[in-house]
């Protein structure tokens, strides 16, 4: 294993192919090796069928020597490039695969052959696969073939909604040969194939010519690997601790950066995080690609941390999902925006069984908080006006007050006969996290109405005030629904989530009992994040040791070399499992730093566990500027970086002296850490009251 803890390596591969490295963009996602890929928003299959279109990819070869030799394998983060090696007496063979970063319609697979020994005798490798120019889910048709590139084009069988048009898909690819040979007198040669897909033909040929373009300029790597070189400078975290920690952490920041598109050209097709990314998601496995609450409370806060410009593109998959959400609304009788609780393409319902798209309403509240996070750390009012967030805001209060009732008995609004994040349970009243978070979203549908002076209908302050929040007052704790029994079986965090990343207010006291009440209870075979939420609790509550204790149970999720998550302990459930990824990473960003985005300022609270030294937080973004942060045990340091455009500037405020520390561009500023002290970052001139 390489002392580098971006570069994952190991000679021998899974046993368990579902663990090879995936490698996506935004746009296109493959499992290395694997004959099938997938396409963003290529679905087929109607309403409950619906599930990614399986499509062929002709980059499904391995190499093979006549001599025998030794094998490497390789997942370099730095770079988003998978290589496999193989060194013998005369030759070493390697082959790479990428899923180009800058042109997210492309993936690549090189092959360069360097020789070992002074003869001058011809070297042969083959390239062996089973490629075949279909699929189970598009009628392929072949095409004139483009510049020396093979082309198919076809669409999927079903379409999500009955009536719509099939999507259509384009693949152009240069031919792999069978073989390839390093002539006498070459000491090495390389060659280079790309795939790339389209929704047109006249689509595909463009992005075609363009990697053309990039492979005779032989910038066509060079390219990709500054694309990831941009993207890891505004958005890293880094360890200093024990090894197996430190490459999780830059595992999963991997993993979530790859789901998303470039920074720069993202495609207009976006659709997405499914549970499993891109490179999973056929019919009847890993949830068959669709896009849930997993992307929007799970992996999206770690991002827009970092890269609020990237976020956008989570959000703006959402508005152009607006109109399906307006028909689910409608079907079950009630006003206003019902997100699905499985999205596909058009946002309407595509979940398999009717219970939970009927039942699991929280996720109308889970899109409000992505767009409130937004607003908070960027002020951007665009967004929301010329982005259409405010139709996404204002549909979702509409549907909460017709989804309401009013209980006479205990003067209070009830949301009856749901299923609330711990799957156990379904037909629940009052479930305590739909309600709150069902709570928090009226309220920021009222804050954003008065900032854009937009009447506020008075009804959504009325069920914000006096929606029930069940607390139970003799055992100090918060039940998960109305008649949950203390003790009663947990599939995953719920009410654990109200503290965090809620924010609802309450005692220390309180906020121990939720966590170890339902600590007790919870489910080992449960997905994969419920243990990052349990150590950001006890970060909170300033106990360190436990919260390692409870982050230390996701490494059985891990599935070596390649940091590939599962979604349960054993290797079951969902590959991939971009869920439990966003979960950990949460626990570091927002349980080690203590950062909280809130109305008018970014709070921190720092607290380290034993075996870590040091945490560097590099890139986050908060009103416009860049800030470095380096986390110790005793101290903590910030810097915002030179260029920062942030007019008026930021300062950190020491909450309990009151004292203000202004930020200068390029200079770091370090204090000492006070046990259980809460600082914020502001703005000199914040238009927010504090």
């Amino acid at each position: 294993m390489t002392s580098d803890p971006y570069i994952f390596s190991t000679d021998t591969l899974p046993s368990d192919e579902r663990f090879l490295p995936p490698l996506a963009n935004g746009l296109l996602g493959w499992r290395v090796f694997g004959d099938r890929m997938h396409m963003g928003g290529v679905y087929n299959g109607e309403a409950g069928e619906c599930h990614r279109a399986d499509l062929p990819c002709p980059m499904a070869v391995r190499l093979k020597l006549e001599e025998p030799g030794r094998h490497a394998y390789s997942l370099d983060t730095h770079t988003g490039i998978f290589s496999h090696t193989v060194s013998t007496a005369s030759v070493s063979a390697t082959q790479s695969f990428y899923a180009h970063r800058h042109v997210s319609n492309m993936l690549v697979m090189e092959v360069m052959l360097v020789r070992q020994v002074t003869t001058e005798e011809p070297i042969t490798v083959e390239l062996q696969g089973s490629f075949t120019p279909s699929s189970d889910d598009v009628v392929f048709q072949p095409a004139p073939d483009y510049r020396g590139g093979r082309h198919i084009q076809g669409q999927t069988k079903t379409a999500e909604v009955h009536g719509d048009p099939c999507p259509s898909v384009h693949l152009i690819w240069i031919p792999v040969e069978t073989s390839l040979t390093l002539q006498a007198g070459q000491s090495q040669s390389r060659w280079g194939f790309i795939l790339v897909a389209g929704d047109t033909a006249q689509n595909a040929q463009a992005f075609f010519d363009r990697g053309l373009d990039l492979m005779k300029g032989g910038d066509l790597r060079s390219s990709h690997c500054q694309a990831w070189a941009e993207l890891w400078a505004g958005s890293k975290v880094e360890i200093t601790g024990p090894d197996a920690f430190s490459r999780a952490v830059i595992g999963c920041m991997f993993y979530l950066l790859s789901a998303l598109p470039p920074l720069r050209d993202a495609p207009s097709q976006f659709g997405g995080i499914s549970p499993g990314g891109l490179s999973n998601g056929r019919q009847g496995q890993d949830y068959w690609g669709h896009v849930f609450w997993d992307q929007d409370t799970w992996m999206y806060p770690s991002i827009v941390l970092f890269q609020p410009d990237l976020a956008q593109a989570v959000l703006k998959y959402r508005v152009q999902t607006v109109g399906g959400a307006k028909t689910n609304a409608q079907m079950q009788g009630y006003k206003g925006l019902k997100f699905p609780w499985e999205s596909a393409v058009t946002g309407t319902e595509v979940c398999p069984e009717d219970i939970y798209g009927n039942q699991e309403i929280h996720i109308n509240g889970d899109v409000t908080m992505a767009f409130q996070h937004y607003f908070y750390l960027t002020q951007d009012l665009a967004m929301f006006k010329e982005g259409r967030g405010s139709e996404v805001i204002w549909g979702v209060a509409e549907y909460w007050v017709s989804r309401v009732t009013w209980s006479a008995e205990e003067q209070c609004y009830h949301i009856r006969g749901v299923m609330p994040p711990d799957e156990y349970y379904y037909s629940v009243d009052n479930s305590v996290y739909t309600n709150t978070v069902a709570k928090y979203s009226l309220l920021f549908a009222i804050e954003l109405a008065i900032l854009l002076q937009h009447p506020v209908p008075p009804e959504w302050q009325e069920v914000a005030e006096k929606i029930k929040i069940p607390f139970d007052p003799e055992a100090n704790y918060h039940p998960e629904f109305d008649g949950y029994k203390k003790g009663g079986p947990v599939k995953q965090a719920d009410a654990v989530l109200l503290g965090y990343p809620l924010g609802l207010p309450m005692s220390p006291e309180v906020r121990r009992n939720d966590l170890e009440l339902y600590e007790a209870v919870t489910s080992p075979r449960g997905p994969a994040m419920t243990w990052g939420m349990f150590a950001v609790g006890w970060l909170e509550l300033g106990d360190a040791g436990k919260a390692q204790k409870m982050l230390n149970k996701c490494f059985s999720n891990i599935q070596g070399p390649f940091q590939v998550w599962s979604e349960v302990s054993d290797g079951s459930g969902a590959v991939n499992f971009l869920t439990g990824m966003g979960g950990f990473l949460q626990a570091v960003l927002f349980g080690y730093t203590g950062f909280r985005v809130q109305k008018s300022c970014l709070t921190f609270a720092p607290l380290l566990p034993d075996d870590i030294r040091e945490l560097h937080v590099s890139g986050v973004a908060y009103l416009g500027s860049k800030m470095d942060w380096v986390v110790r045990p005793e101290e903590v340091a910030v810097c915002v970086r030179e260029g920062a455009a942030q007019q008026p500037p930021l300062q950190v405020v020491l909450k309990n002296s009151g004292t203000t520390i202004p930020l200068t561009p390029g200079k770091y500023v370090t204090f000492s850490r006070e046990p259980g002290e809460v600082r914020k970052v502001d703005s000199a001139g914040s238009c927010w009251p504090l």
